[in-house]
């Protein structure tokens, strides 16, 4: 292994894990509760839902590193994946409002772990759907 392949390896993994956070960021932004907030708490339902959400975007940042040969093209797709996932998930969450009056987001909130797993499993569905298209670029 040579010094650029190292240095390649060490700019990858410092650029996927700031588009990670970034991205967790953001999608805290529209959840009707502050995530950290509800972690320090110890809602487990929020807890399984963020950890859920976690390996979902890692998911898709590791698929769009896998099929890409460059940093820049790896994080539009990224980006893209993360655009497409939310509104997937909001989707999906209107649709089980409308028609099985779940309320993810407040039964989250209320510690509720069924609706954690429930809205988290949404995440890592869109994720692995998304990532098997991404490898198949």
């Amino acid at each position: 292994m040579d010094f650029h392949t190292l240095a390649s390896m060490v700019v990858w993994t410092v650029c996927g894990a700031v588009l990670l956070c970034v991205l967790m960021f953001v999608d805290s932004l529209f959840t009707r509760y502050n995530d950290v907030e509800e972690l320090k708490a110890g809602n487990m339902a929020v807890t399984t839902r963020f950890v859920l959400k976690l390996l979902a975007q890692g998911c898709i940042l590791s698929s769009s590193i896998a099929a890409s040969n460059s940093l820049g093209d790896a994080i539009v797709i990224s980006i893209v994946s993360f655009i497409l996932l939310f509104s997937l998930e909001k989707t999906v969450e209107m649709l089980l409002s409308r028609w099985g009056k779940l309320d993810l987001d407040y039964g989250t909130q209320l510690g509720k772990i069924g609706y954690g797993l429930l809205a988290g499993s949404l995440h890592l569905t869109g994720a692995l759907i998304i990532a098997a298209f991404i490898l198949n670029l």
